[in-house]
């Protein structure tokens, strides 16, 4: 037999017995069954009850916010001084405060408050390209700001590391355009011309626009995540506190190293690449190596290699800055510094495809 009892009288609830966290959910259950029809006012009588425990406070507190949703004023009456000590540390003695329900947003709200903060971070960035810009010009003044020592280090990190990744993925890369490729050059009895369609498009396009890709994945995320962290321990502020400037110190070298880094990789894509399709000519289309690589020769030209070259120099470049922004803008904790992270990848990956369609429209106008 339960130890407690509610009863509703009237304008009143009375609570009687001990109230304990161990019948919790059955008092709640209770509660809301002897609410359903609140009326204009309803009082909580703590009279009868000698015993009420935390839990069972903050259930009678919600309760009141509750009533109070539905336009229904309720107050804790009776109980001795040690119960009236344990409303008032759980505030229910003050007028309850019904939850406030967030008004649904609409599409346009939603939609100008991205915009909003796109334009945020357009300002953010502009100023970060107005301090690169004092950046590169002091580093030009004074070379020795500049941290050149770290240059060899993020080479290595970002080109050596990230090599194994960038050939497979382009391997497979120029291994799928073969093969897709296959049935329709048989069918017009042209499969010669896969080294043709796997050469042009991974030179002058796939190549770089994967190993690009992968970049940001590694490279940018990880600068932001370093300088992320900097930002927010305050290794940054000590920095300058010693004379240093984030923008040669940290900024410059990074661009650098990825600007020297993109083509060199894009590069090597472009080898795997082709050897991709020379996989597949050789065991699908019975195409032997020599033919293979002499009508890649015929159909590849130097404006083939150096506008995808280009580009990737472009991408490097748009990758670190993107990447070093971020970082040094990270606000907050652990948590701001996931969050420059997930921002660099995706910015990254928007404005390599902006790019590459700028760059594609120009070389197109230019006839290359």
């Amino acid at each position: 037999m339960d130890s407690w009892q509610i009863e509703r009288r009237d304008e009143r609830l009375e609570l009687a017995g001990e109230m304990r966290i161990t019948n919790a959910a059955t008092i709640w259950r209770t509660l809301r069954a002897k609410t359903e029809r609140p009326g204009a006012r309803l009082d909580i009588d703590l009279t009868a009850s000698p015993v009420v425990d935390g839990a069972i406070m903050s259930l009678l507190v919600e309760l009141r916010s509750m009533l109070a949703e539905r336009h229904c004023q309720s107050d804790f009456v009776g109980g001795d001084a040690q119960l009236r000590a344990i409303v008032h540390l759980y505030r229910g003695d003050r007028p309850p405060r019904p939850s406030v329900k967030r008004a649904r947003e609409s599409v346009l709200a939603h939609l100008g408050g991205a915009i909003e903060e796109g334009f945020h971070h357009l300002v953010h960035f502009a100023n970060f390209a107005t301090d690169i810009a004092g950046g590169f010009a002091n580093t030009l003044r004074r070379p020795r700001s500049a941290n050149w020592n770290s240059i060899a280090m993020l080479v290595e990190r970002a080109g050596a590391d990230g090599l194994p990744i960038v050939v497979s993925l382009n391997f497979l890369i120029g291994f799928v355009m073969g093969f897709q490729s296959m049935a329709q050059l048989r069918l017009y009895g042209a499969s010669i011309y896969v080294a043709d369609i796997v050469g042009v498009s991974v030179t002058r396009e796939l190549a770089p626009l994967m190993t690009a890709i992968i970049i940001s994945g590694r490279s940018g995320a990880a600068y932001a995540a370093e300088l992320g962290t900097m930002r927010v321990s305050e290794e940054i502020d000590a920095l300058r506190t010693m004379g240093f400037s984030p923008v040669p110190y940290l900024v410059i070298p990074r661009v650098i190293a990825l600007a020297i880094v993109a083509p060199i990789l894009t590069l090597a894509g472009d080898v795997v690449g082709g050897l991709g399709g020379l996989v597949v000519a050789r065991t699908s289309l019975d195409i032997t190596p020599h033919g293979y690589l002499a009508e890649l020769r015929t159909s590849l030209v130097l404006s083939d290699v150096w506008t995808g070259l280009v580009k990737s120099v472009a991408f490097g470049i748009a990758i670190a800055l993107i990447g070093c922004q971020q970082g040094l803008s990270t606000r907050g904790s652990a948590s701001g510094v996931g969050r420059a992270t997930t921002a660099t990848v995706v910015y990254c990956l928007f404005t390599i495809v902006i790019l590459d369609t700028l760059f594609t429209v120009m070389f197109n106008r230019l006839g290359l």
